[in-house]
């Protein structure tokens, strides 16, 4: 096996472990109070972070993405807003 794979082989273990840690570690108890607070919170900037990172790899996403943006601004329907943008990203992908 080469050191790729076996770099693959030990990250992919080491993901299953990590995973089971939670379940394994708590078996049935209930989180802390403090600990369930926070991760009540984390939720939003976690789902935040997905959005930029997907978006800001192109700048044709960007665009579309800054669209919905002023549109959400502009208190436009959900349904235009996405609509707003998947033009504008459209749009950008044709003319470039």
């Amino acid at each position: 096996m080469s050191a790729v794979w076996t770099v693959v082989a030990v990250v992919g273990a080491a993901t299953i472990a990590f995973k089971a840690l939670g379940p394994v570690g708590l078996a049935g108890r209930e989180l802390p109070r403090s600990l369930g607070g926070v991760l009540g919170l984390l939720a939003p900037p976690v789902l935040a972070a997905l959005v930029v990172t997907s978006a800001a790899g192109d700048w044709k996403r960007v665009l579309g993405l800054a669209a919905a943006a002023v549109a959400v601004l502009l208190r436009a329907p959900l349904l235009v807003v996405v609509i707003v943008a998947a033009v504008v990203a459209a749009g950008a992908r044709a003319l470039a």
